[in-house]
């Protein structure tokens, strides 16, 4: 279990947004907390704290006034601490391997690879021939429909077929080096985890460590986000997870506003 740090980006500045609250029109969010440091700072802070594999998302869409701004701000990072984060947001087969040359580790992706609200195999493809399986993280974010979370796109504003089971995160798993999934409904409000989606991945975790998939190398590692908000949630995050899933927090952070200390929560 290892903390992974973020820094999102929103408009052209670091900021923490409540979940689902984010429109591409206006280029609207609730927030939570907008830093007065940019992008290099936090980088190097993370660098700094030997801190790697967290991530780096730009909040704004590829058509919007801002989204140049934000992009610049996520390069800054990546060359600040080379290989020592992901990026995502907006990346697709044709400007994957630009990010990993400004330095990123991994590229982050979801919305390229759902055509329709459905999964597009050709594309999955097309990414892992510009970067390889070990250069890709899939955001598999979801909400819950009707008791089942299913995966969400385009900054978690639309619903895919794709249900988020064990069964799924197995199957791609054969595309990816790791998995970032939000329990999105949850996101940013530090009222506590999705313990039902906790579950469920590690489930897939324990399934897969010891059988075939793990001994060919196609065992994906987890990161999970969204609503750890107190030292008693960590503790319990790691109870549930018995310590198999990796873990991120954004707005609890005294970084970004909240009242977890991040050196204390190094110690975990």
């Amino acid at each position: 279990m290892r903390f992974r740090p973020c820094i999102d980006i929103h408009n052209g500045k670091v900021k923490q947004l409540v979940g689902g609250s984010l429109k591409d029109e206006g280029d609207v969010a609730k927030e939570n907390f907008v830093a007065e440091n940019d992008s290099t700072y936090f980088a190097n802070l993370y660098k700094a704290n030997d801190l790697k594999g967290g991530h780096i998302i730009i909040l704004n869409s590829k058509d919007s006034d801002y989204f140049e701004a934000s992009k610049k701000q996520a390069v800054d990072a990546l060359k600040a601490y080379k290989g020592g984060m992901q990026i995502g947001g907006g990346i697709n087969a044709a400007n994957a391997k630009e990010f990993i040359d400004y330095g990123a580790s991994h590229v982050i992706v979801t919305s390229y690879i759902f055509e329709n609200g459905k999964l597009s195999y050709e594309k999955l493809m097309r990414l892992v021939d510009a970067v390889s399986k070990e250069k890709i993280v899939l955001d598999l974010s979801c909400r819950k429909r009707d008791g089942d979370y299913y995966v969400v796109v385009d900054r978690w504003q639309t619903f895919t077929d794709m249900e988020l089971t064990k069964e799924s995160l197995k199957e791609l798993a054969n595309y990816c080096d790791e998995f970032l999934i939000h329990g999105v409904d949850v996101e940013g409000m530090g009222a506590g985890m999705e313990e039902d989606l906790v579950k469920i991945l590690v489930e897939y975790v324990k399934d897969t460590k010891s059988s075939e998939v793990a001994s060919e190398g196609k065992l994906s590692k987890v990161t999970y986000a969204g609503g750890l908000g107190s030292y008693e949630n960590i503790e319990k995050f790691k109870e549930i997870s018995e310590g198999l899933l990796d873990y991120t927090i954004g707005s609890a952070l005294d970084l970004f506003g909240g009242d977890l200390e991040f050196k204390k929560v190094l110690k975990y």
